[in-house]
């Protein structure tokens, strides 16, 4: 599970959507602004217990996706004028052939156009590496890893369904310092049914160990159709308590921000300003992405529309193999919906909102529509005001959800 764009859309409140079939789906306009691409490589040894992204362990069909890849670059090569970050995730992008994987890398930075110096993710499972992978990896292009350790409990890993150990992750970000990296990213999971401040002290301290430039702090949710849900509505796991859950959010920023991490979004960390995960933060802000890819979403901002890939590998490739675009539907967003998700995804971000960039964006005054919301929340502890932003307390982050859905409630 990575720090990646898949993540985004979850938090946004359910509205009904202006949905219209792929076929009316047609390239985006230029954007003078640098976008964000994201390829998804849906391979995985084995899925996690607590996964719902799309992934599958039919690595046979590895090649077969390649070349629908391929396809699809082919197709929407020109439709983005240039791209300062590019994000591979999954799935697990190191479980594939590592030929194949270093191909991948490289044929996306030569077919598309890239401003100097971008951020070039790549994820990895501890289970899934090598010193030599490593090393190609960075050759190609590669400059930052997302390490999904999420535990260095082997206890807590065999309950995710990880198939790496705890010596296992250690290794992996070694290995990955050995090749040179020196932006590495490491994803951790907290709130496990029975898991209290010691143990997830003990995960936090492992990992700062390694001085990771980045840490993600996920909590544990459990998606619908999950095997970790089929067990919670069974009754055979209990899920932690929203107090436990709570203190252990407090625990995590105390602990990182002493030892001089940003917490800059509310599941993210970060070493320094530089090292906060620049492909990332164009979802947060809504910025133009382009999703290659089985399940991979698409954002233009101007005007804004949105479209998704099919899901299934097997459709992925049939409808590259029949010429089509893989595009499973579409999306245009309303102003209000605009909106909605501009509020609440910046509230979950460090930054907040800006009122006079909000009033410049969607033509409204934040003041007006928003009158005595924001300075009610602030008594409440919720949200401050700095350098002319409203952004959120380390409360108004522990309680995003809610704190957006007062906004919204007034749009």
């Amino acid at each position: 599970m990575g720090d990646k764009e898949k993540s985004a859309d979850r938090h946004l409140p359910t509205r009904s959507r202006n949905q219209q079939p792929a076929a009316s789906i047609q390239q985006p306009a230029s954007s003078s602004q640098s976008a964000g691409l994201y390829i998804h490589v849906p391979f995985c040894i084995r899925k996690c217990r607590y996964c719902d992204f799309a992934s599958c362990d039919k690595l046979s069909l590895q090649h077969d996706y390649a070349d629908a890849l391929f396809r699809e670059m082919s197709a929407v090569e020109e439709a983005f004028p240039l791209f300062d970050t590019l994000y591979f995730g999954g799935g697990t992008p190191t479980a594939i052939n590592s030929d194949l994987l270093v191909r991948i890398v490289e044929t996306a930075l030569c077919r598309f156009g890239f401003a100097p110096a971008p951020e070039v993710t790549v994820e990895a499972n501890p289970g899934t590496v090598s010193a030599a992978l490593f090393e190609r990896l960075r050759g190609a292009g590669v400059n930052r890893l997302n390490i999904g350790v999420q535990s260095f409990c082997d206890k807590h890993l065999r309950f995710l369904g990880r198939i790496h150990s705890a010596r296992d992750a250690e290794q992996c970000i070694r290995l990955a310092r050995d090749a040179g990296f020196d932006n590495v990213g490491v994803d951790l999971i907290y709130g496990l049914p029975g898991q209290g401040k010691k143990t997830w002290l003990d995960d936090l301290k492992n990992a700062l160990a390694f001085f990771p430039e980045h840490i993600s702090c996920y909590m544990l949710t459990f998606e619908p159709g999950t095997p970790l849900s089929c067990d919670l509505a069974a009754g055979r796991i209990a899920a932690a308590k929203e107090e436990t859950v709570a203190a252990l959010f407090l625990t995590t920023d105390e602990v990182l921000t002493e030892e001089g991490y940003l917490h800059y979004e509310v599941s993210n960390f970060a070493r320094s300003a530089r090292r906060r995960s620049r492909h990332n933060a164009k979802y947060w802000a809504l910025a133009p992405t382009l999703g290659l890819g089985p399940s991979a979403h698409t954002y233009v901002p101007d005007p804004p529309v949105r479209w998704w890939n099919t899901a299934a590998v097997e459709d992925y490739i049939e409808a590259a193999a029949s010429g089509q675009r893989p595009v499973a539907g579409k999306e245009r967003l309303t102003p209000e919906q605009c909106m909605i998700e501009a509020v609440y995804l910046a509230l979950r971000t460090a930054e907040g909102i800006d009122p006079a960039a909000f009033e410049g964006r969607f033509g409204a005054s934040f003041d007006r529509l928003f009158e005595g919301l924001a300075a009610s929340l602030q008594d409440e502890g919720m949200l401050q005001r700095r350098g002319g932003r409203w952004s959120p307390t380390l409360r108004g982050m522990q309680f995003a959800d809610a704190l957006a859905q007062r906004f919204v409630e007034r749009i």
